[in-house]
């Protein structure tokens, strides 16, 4: 599957390209969590880097991270980690809005349950999802005691291990009602997809026409499973995709995942084609071999056109894991130069390095600015009207 993917879009790429060490950071966070004191020991997160992928020692990567977590020796006793009191705060901060989200949380659960077969799926199956659609790990006991007249939790199965389903009891009209149609309501025109692509993508742009002359079929069409042509079934599976698309917090989704859903959402089992020839609505990267789709619609150059407030408080953890590590590289940096010093390897003050280096830099830009009015000058004359 690795030819299946889009010609490069470097705003896309610069959306999806992810840093190994957030994610590993963020599963600490979420370890701690479990302590209700938020601390701790080392030598438990040393149990579970192989899990994590890391070698070495868990108290060496803790010490990358100095506004994110405490490292303590113990005194005497077992050395244990903590959060600092920015990031608990951020934390907090992260949990009051996944806390305030929880209404929001629910309606993209019933909307995924009405988008499925039978308005059902298992709970096993569900977990796929959790993340892109930002349901917490305890979701089901947040979001099912309140609300026993919208969700039911049951086993059909009982002799099978992971059967548990999760069922939808009653339609939702105002929930029925997919991103396209409500765009089209706003602007009091008829629902159709929209080309995300620039206007010199004239083809993509004629394809895009082509496939909105017939009607638009809602996803939430309870009607689909008796659709009658090839064309209708693939208008049907694009919505649909385009819809749990427009569900999820970061308008993407590993297309591993959707086809894992083939048969509850009645997609077709060429999708990575499917998204393929839908240029103007998806974009399908393989970055980190990881083949995931993005809906072109959702994001403005590399920014997301709407941040959830889970996404926005998400950042902000990851601008102060930044932070920890841009300030544990300077401490290491000069502490390396001193080391140099000390052993008369350096020589030279550092304020003097520094100013040579920003006279290099000045004459690298000086360089680069001669070569561009050069270049310039060369393709007047090439291209002058004279020498056609």
């Amino acid at each position: 599957m690795a030819r299946w993917s889009s010609p490069k879009d470097p705003a896309l790429e610069a959306a999806l390209r992810r840093n190994r060490r957030w994610i590993v950071n963020n599963q600490i966070k979420r370890l701690l969590l479990r302590f209700p004191s938020r601390s701790a020991p080392v030598r438990l997160l040393q149990s579970r880097f192989k899990t994590l992928d890391l070698l070495g020692r868990a108290g060496n990567w803790l010490r990358k991270y100095p506004s994110c977590f405490d490292l303590s020796d113990g005194g005497g006793e077992e050395p244990c980690f903590g959060f600092t009191k920015r990031m608990a705060a951020l934390v907090d901060a992260e949990e009051a809005a996944v806390a305030a989200s929880e209404p929001a949380m629910a309606d993209r659960l019933a909307r995924v349950l009405m988008l499925s077969r039978g308005r059902r799926l298992q709970v096993s199956k569900l977990a796929a999802l959790r993340g892109p659609l930002g349901l917490p790990d305890d979701y089901l006991l947040r979001i099912l005691p309140g609300r026993t007249d919208l969700f039911r939790l049951a086993n059909p199965y009982p002799h099978r291990r992971n059967a548990a389903e999760l069922e939808l009891l009653r339609w939702v009209p105002s929930l029925a009602v997919s991103s396209v149609e409500a765009a089209a309501s706003a602007s009091n025109s008829a629902p159709q997809f929209t080309c995300s692509l620039p206007p010199s993508w004239t083809k993509s742009h004629a394809k895009m026409e082509e496939f909105n002359s017939t009607p638009y079929i809602s996803p939430y069409s309870e009607k689909w499973a008796v659709i009658g042509t090839d064309a209708d079934a693939e208008k049907r599976a694009v919505a649909v995709v385009h819809e749990l698309l427009s569900l999820t917090l970061w308008k993407k989704m590993s297309v591993l995942k959707l086809e894992h859903f083939r048969r509850e959402f009645g997609l077709a089992e060429d999708m990575a084609r499917m998204l393929l020839r839908h240029p103007c609505l998806f974009y399908v990267s393989n970055r980190y071999k990881i083949h995931t789709v993005v809906l072109r619609e959702g994001y403005e150059g590399s920014e997301l056109k709407e941040k959830d407030p889970v996404v926005a408080a998400k950042d902000r953890l990851g601008e102060l894991m930044q932070e920890g590590l841009h300030e544990y590289n300077q401490r290491r940096r000069a502490a390396n130069l001193e080391k140099k010093r000390r052993r008369g390897e350096i020589e030279i003050k550092e304020e003097e390095e520094e100013e040579e280096e920003e006279d290099d830099e000045a004459a690298a830009r000086l360089d680069s600015a001669e070569k561009r009015e050069e270049r310039r000058k060369f393709y007047k004359v090439l291209f002058n009207d004279d020498n056609h």
